[in-house]
């Protein structure tokens, strides 16, 4: 990115962002405008993909609701992402898990969870 650029973006880069990975289980509060009241919304899932660096980042989460499947790309700097809870942690082995929109019921959702001693190593 050229320097200029980065320059300007770097005051509305967030700096709470809790650090989730690919195949966490995260909760997005969103807010929501309807008409002239504003409200948080809530859409927890599994994160599919990250992509992007600096202003322009973005993460997909993806999850099951009424038997269908769901997926909402965020901005992760988007000012109508209030905040990202990290529910819980995986250790997936791929950089991408484009390969759970194949599966049904709970395999959908099944990740390798990994233990709480392991996580805080890295």
């Amino acid at each position: 990115m050229k320097p200029i650029i980065k320059e300007i973006t770097a005051a509305q880069l967030k700096q709470d962002i809790p650090n989730f990975r690919v195949g966490d289980g995260v909760k997005v509060h969103i807010k929501v405008r309807e008409g002239d009241k504003e409200r948080t919304q809530l859409f927890a899932g599994i994160v599919i993909a990250r992509k992007g660096h600096g202003i322009h980042e973005a993460f997909t989460v993806r999850r099951i609701s009424y038997g269908e499947g769901v997926e909402k790309v965020f901005p992760l700097h988007s000012p109508n992402v209030e905040k990202i809870e990290i529910d819980r942690q995986s250790e997936p082995m791929r950089a991408r898990l484009y390969y759970l929109r194949g599966r049904k019921g709970k395999a959908a959702m099944a990740i390798r969870e990994v233990r709480a001693d392991k996580r805080t190593a890295r």
